[in-house]
């Protein structure tokens, strides 16, 4: 399979304390980690000429950033918005910027701080920046106000087309907890057994609370620049080999395969073909993992088991350290943190880069980022690697 030649790499990662970190808005936590991103890759920021902004729900963070920030003359500022599936595309559009000539060096960077000191997590999305009109207000004036409403419907299909159940989710919570174990960022590093997971309380059926993500304040940012330059500067790089994106469109609707698929059944096949290997080729899957059914049926789609067959691959034990599948290796957003496709995205960079310490994967060739937006409307893929071609 010819590959499609290696232009960028990410350069830099900058990442804050994730979890119940109070007293910094968003934009504050959005600057900390630009500049942790730049520290890391031993560059100033007078040497970043691209700034590209995954702007989150209410909009916290955006392009004002740049006076935040200081910078001057920028030849790319954009703020992207394809909800969890747009770190991988921010990665996409710096490298083809790049590319074309606009820029030399991109820093992208998604924040997020939701949560408020002295107040539960289960209101820290309530409904911010959702307007109710045209048809995508539909299943909010029909009561589906929420993403553990709407995902949980979305698993109940699953679970009645092909048998799929709750202690199959469980499996995927589990492997992430073991993960996360030992990172030192997870915000869960407790054991978890099925016991556990059975015995947490319902969010919405059939969806425990120990299938749904974490809610975390922090911020991440990755710098990527052409790969030549990368290799000049002060960290390993890790060469972006391929990449795509997939929108089924609205797949809400009457006669859909809702709940059944995802857009990774096409961006997947995309970014395989760009960085010229087969799926057996991959060594790491940084899956993006709002709830434990998203996992399950990412899985399926990207080709690892047979449509209907996640349940039992995931029961198997392939996602967990020693399984045949290391996913979700720094504890996901299930036991990790939140910060929407940039949790799948910097623990791939840590994985390729051969930093992750105690959970690092012996063999890190090729790992797949996967980026989910939506109730699975909006995806995202990028294989990364720490070598730039396949020889």
């Amino acid at each position: 399979m010819s590959a499609r030649p290696v232009t960028s790499a990410i350069a830099g990662l900058g990442m804050t304390p994730m979890g119940k970190i109070y007293g910094k808005s968003a934009a504050e936590l959005a600057v900390d980690a630009i500049c942790l991103a730049a520290d890391d890759a031993g560059i100033t920021m007078g040497e970043i000429d691209g700034l590209l902004v995954n702007s989150g729900v209410g909009g916290d963070i955006g392009m004002q950033l740049q006076f935040s920030l200081q910078m001057r003359n920028l030849g790319m500022l954009t703020a992207v918005q394809a909800f969890g599936s747009s770190a991988g595309a921010m990665v996409q559009y710096a490298t083809l910027a790049i590319e074309a000539g606009m820029v030399d060096t991109v820093v992208c960077v998604f924040a997020d701080a939701p949560l408020t000191q002295g107040k539960g997590s289960s209101g820290a999305y309530g409904g911010a920046g959702r307007s109710l009109t045209g048809i995508g207000a539909l299943p909010t004036a029909a009561g589906l106000r929420s993403a553990p409403a709407k995902y949980a419907m979305a698993a109940r299909r699953h679970m009645e087309a092909y048998g799929t159940t709750s202690e199959q989710f469980g499996a995927v919570a589990i492997a992430a907890r073991a993960w996360a174990e030992m990172n030192p960022l997870a915000q869960m590093r407790d054991p978890m057994t099925l016991e556990d997971h059975q015995a947490s309380r319902v969010i919405a059926d059939p969806l425990r609370l120990l299938d749904c993500c974490l809610v975390s304040n922090g911020a991440v940012a990755v710098i990527v620049t052409s790969a030549e330059r990368a290799r000049d500067l002060a960290q390993p790089p890790v060469y972006v080999r391929g990449w795509g994106q997939g929108h089924p469109g609205y797949i809400q609707a009457r006669g859909s395969d809702f709940g059944l698929s995802t857009g990774a059944k096409t961006s997947g096949p995309a970014a395989l073909r760009m960085a010229g290997i087969e799926l057996e080729d991959i060594d790491i899957a940084e899956i993006y993992d709002c709830f434990t059914y998203t996992t399950l049926v990412t899985l399926e789609d990207y080709g690892f088991c047979e449509k209907g067959e996640g349940g039992k691959f995931v029961e198997s034990g392939a996602l967990a350290p020693g399984g045949s599948l290391p996913t979700n290796t720094g504890g996901g957003e299930l036991s990790g943190y939140y910060m929407w496709g940039m949790t799948p995205l910097s623990e791939a960079v840590i994985q390729a880069r051969g930093q992750a310490g105690e959970r690092q994967v012996d063999s890190h060739d090729h790992v797949l980022v996967s980026g989910n937006g939506g109730v699975l409307d909006f995806h995202s893929s990028l294989v990364l690697s720490p070598r730039p071609t396949n020889n």
